[in-house]
Order: structure tokens, then sequence, then C-alpha cells
């Protein structure tokens, strides 16, 4: 299926189905996608294998002087968003100077949109750097990826493109204590004749198990909405979203769903 990419450092606003009004950053290539995890899902597409060319990712400067000049329209406009969001093509976490692009942010954030929240959407990968996971802890909404409980699950699914510990990583999830919004998509069908389907009971309920271990702030449960790289994938119904957030409000945490 058709799937596209930013071609701003900063796009939108966008009426988010998690978020509300929504200002992206996009720290990544503009014109191609770059990313630890190859998701089979991504609206982005397919992580390159190779690269003709060096992918060039935008200065710390350019991005602070991108996101003045739009918060300030904006503000002109008097219409400030509700979240300004670190998503775009690929891990925004792999920016070499994402620390300090997140201090640059709170400060503009502070000075022309203090009413906004700051977001990143991460697939998680990252936080074994401490640059990185400190700068998460500065932010109102620090949107984690937990895709499957399983890691066969999360090779088949998320595909990451390096070594990937699950263990590790909900351990850094829980290291952030409570301060994290878990992210899943569930989504069902096939790659290349293989069942691919992490809504089951045996995946939700070993799923629900790490959630209760997290201790999130909210948990933020979704489907495919747009166009993937893989057309035998489906969304998962409603009703099935229903009964899954039933569990986590029932296990006694926040629960967000988007159809």
């Amino acid at each position: 299926m058709a799937t596209f990419l930013f071609d701003k450092i900063i796009f939108g606003p966008v009426k988010s189905r998690r978020l509300g009004v929504s200002l992206g950053i996009n720290l990544m290539p503009v014109d191609v996608k770059v990313c630890s995890f190859d998701c089979i899902y991504c609206e982005c597409g397919f992580t390159p294998k190779t690269r003709t060319k060096k992918a060039m990712l935008p200065s710390r400067e350019e991005v602070r002087k991108k996101l003045d000049e739009k918060l300030h329209e904006m503000k002109a406009d008097k219409q400030l968003p509700d979240v300004i969001t670190f998503a775009g093509n690929g891990e925004p976490t792999l920016h070499p100077q994402f620390a300090g692009i997140i201090d640059d942010t709170i400060e503009l954030r502070n000075q022309l949109a203090p009413d906004a929240s700051i977001a990143v959407l991460s697939n998680s990968t990252m936080l074994h750097k401490p640059d990185v996971f400190n700068a998460l802890l500065k932010i109102e909404d620090n949107i984690l990826k937990l895709d499957s409980a399983f890691d066969e699950t999360v090779n088949l699914i998320n595909c990451p493109k390096n070594d990937y510990s699950l263990d590790s990583v909900v351990e850094q999830f829980k290291s952030f204590n409570g301060k994290v919004i878990v992210q899943t998509l569930f989504v069902k069908g096939s790659l290349k004749g293989v069942v691919v389907d992490n809504s089951t009971e045996k995946e939700v309920s070993a799923w629900l198990e790490k959630i209760q271990e997290i201790k999130p702030k909210q948990v933020m449960i979704y489907t495919i909405a747009r166009d993937t790289p893989v057309n035998s994938l489906e969304k998962v119904s409603a009703e099935k979203l229903d009964a899954i957030a039933a569990k986590v409000e029932k296990a006694g945490f926040k629960v967000q769903v988007s159809y």
C-alpha cells in the first residue's frame, strides 16, 4: 500500500487521534526514513536497507528556528496547539542533539505556548542513553512503544535493527517511576505466510503483566488507520480494543482507545 514521508521539519498542526491539535516536529531527514525499528505497519514505509547518500538530519539550531517561527505564526493567528509532538520519519531519539532540542522546545513552549504539552513518540530503543532518558523525564507526555510482551512477536512486528532485549526495555520503562505512557498498536494479519496477531488472549495477558510491572500513568491502545507497507494486515476490531481497554482499566490504569 501507499505510504508517505513528512516533507518538513515542522509539520501540521494536525488533529491527532490521541493528542488533540498537534504541531509535529520531525528530527529525521525529509526524504528518507531513519529508524531503529522497521515496523510492518509503519505509515512511513520500510526503513531503507541501503542508502545512496548520507542521511542529513536537521541541526539543533535549524529545529529551534523553524519552531520559533511556527509558534509565533500560530500565536498571531490565536490558534496555538494542544501539544508539540516529536514524531516524523523515524525514531526522534536517534538524533544526536535530541536532549538539547528538548531543552530548546521547553523554552519556546514556555514563552509562546505555555498551555501546550510536549510529547515524544518513541520506540523505546534509545532509553539506555542517559541523555535521552533524562530528556524524556522533562516532558509531559513520554509516550513509549510496547507492542508485545514476547521477543518473537516484537521481532515479527517491529523488526528491531539492532540487538533488542524486551526485559531490558521493560526495566527502563520501570525506571521512569510512572512518568511514562505506554503506547501499543494492535494488529492482525499475515506476513510471508506467518500469522501476525498481538491481540490474542495469550498476547494480551502477557502484555498486561508488563503493564502492571511498569505502572504507567496512562496506556494508549490503537490499531492501524492509514496505509501500511504490508498489505496483508488488518485493523483489530473496535470490540476487541474495547475488551482490552476494559482489562487495563480493571488492572487500575487509565486507558485511551483510538479506533
